[in-house]
């Protein structure tokens, strides 16, 4: 295929009516849900279901890359210029005939093409909720005023040509209690969404290129971040359905946001490691080739800039370079499982956060076991999506914490210590 052939819009339009055809099930089971509930609660609930449809996409996403699906359909955005691999099956056949263990097949095509769907409807249910979510803050806004100048109206403090003055007690209330996100932030969601469809575009037309793949792999994560963020600030606005602010000692608080960082970074390098498919450089554990530091090339292997199995020399990537991606990700997880379980034992004396201190530990857990069993057990399926799913889950627990939480204020902590020596 040419290089000018790789990017075909021509079945755009038919992906969108696909895409939109998956983001109606969540939006039809939200509206029947919750028809009668407020809007920001509606909203939550719209988060909540594109949280999860996007946390489905990521996993689904680790799946199109370890089966080598990637390039199952070779063009973008569709397959073939079809939007679907029923209308490319002559070519499907004749790539397949042609290269048989190659890249193109049938069902490699079905999966890279579900995976497009499924993206495609996760960005459909982040334009209604940014929509939405414009519509619902001017709404409030209006209702606000309404409120405002009638009560100045009734107090004969104003006239209808004046403006409204803020203050006012029902006023604050319904933007305290009653009102809706920021719409920015679904904006941002939807803008980033963009963009991680222009990366998932270069992943095809890049020929797996590793660093872009693992930029759409961060990136989609990312996104599970936005909306975890968005759902943890509906969650304060609707008393009943969410925590409140937790506060934090400074010390917990620089705690959580330490492996917050240290998650991401890990996240990075386990990244690098699958997209450089540098996973069976080390089928031993937890020594690497029989050795506790075997030979390894760090320039090579990390020179970020660079295609699949070649070096920035244009040689075949080393086995060494693929050693040292390889070991860094596993010497760099045992720092981070001490990391987390020691955050996960911190959170569990916090009662609102026990919960999500047990499920800390469980995903850590369940990393270690994924992680280990790729090694050992030849980079499994099971495991090795597994161990995709279980760093997504792991952000968006962390981010939940991270975003749920604050210090407490240096002036109250002064005036607990200091309640505590007087009651003493």
């Amino acid at each position: 295929m040419s290089t000018s052939s790789l990017y075909d819009l021509s079945p755009a339009l038919r992906l969108m009516i696909m895409g939109l055809a998956v983001a109606l099930g969540p939006l039809a089971w939200v509206w029947v849900r919750n028809k009668n509930a407020p809007t920001h609660q509606r909203l939550r609930v719209l988060t909540l279901a594109t949280l999860f449809l996007t946390f489905d996409l990521v996993i689904f996403g680790a799946f199109t890359r370890l089966t080598d699906s990637g390039l199952g359909c070779p063009d973008w955005p569709g397959c073939y210029a079809s939007a679907s691999p029923v209308g490319a099956q002559m070519p499907i056949e004749a790539a397949q005939k042609a290269m048989p263990t190659g890249p193109v097949t049938h069902s490699k095509a079905w999966i890279e093409m579900i995976h497009r769907y499924l993206a495609t409807g996760v960005g459909v249910l982040i334009l209604t909720l940014t929509v939405a979510s414009w519509v619902a803050r001017r709404e409030e806004q209006r209702g606000a005023q309404s409120i405002r100048l009638g009560n100045q109206l009734t107090q004969g403090k104003a006239t209808p040509s004046q403006p409204p003055q803020m203050g006012d007690p029902r006023t604050t209330r319904i933007e305290k209690h009653g009102g809706t996100l920021s719409p920015w932030w679904p904006t941002v969601t939807l803008i980033w969404v963009c963009l991680q469809g222009a990366f998932g575009a270069l992943t095809v037309t890049m020929k797996l290129f590793p660093a872009i793949v693992t930029m759409h792999l961060l990136g989609g994560l990312v996104l599970l971040a936005l909306l975890r963020v968005q759902a943890v600030r509906y969650g304060e606005a609707t008393a009943k359905k969410g925590p409140p602010i937790t506060s934090l000692s400074g010390r917990l608080r620089g705690f959580v946001l330490i492996c917050f960082v240290l998650l991401w970074l890990q996240i990075a390098l386990g990244g690098w490691v699958s997209t450089n498919y540098a996973v069976l450089a080390c089928t031993d554990f937890p020594s690497c080739q029989n050795s506790f530091w075997p030979e390894m090339d760090f320039t090579q292997g990390f020179a970020l800039w660079r295609e699949l199995g070649i070096g920035q020399d244009g040689s075949n990537i080393s086995f060494q370079a693929l050693t040292a991606i390889h070991y860094v990700h596993r010497l760099s997880a045992y720092f981070v499982f001490v990391a987390l379980i020691g955050l996960a034992f911190a959170l569990n004396h916090v009662p609102a956060f026990r919960t999500q201190a047990r499920w800390l530990a469980g995903l850590t857990v369940l990393q270690v076991v994924t992680g280990v069993s790729n090694v050992v057990l030849g980079w499994p399926l099971l495991a090795a999506v597994s161990h995709t799913g279980g760093a997504a889950a792991l952000v968006v627990v962390l981010t939940g914490v991270v975003f749920s939480s604050r210090s407490i204020p240096e002036p109250m902590r002064a005036s607990k210590w200091s309640a505590s020596r007087v009651s003493a």
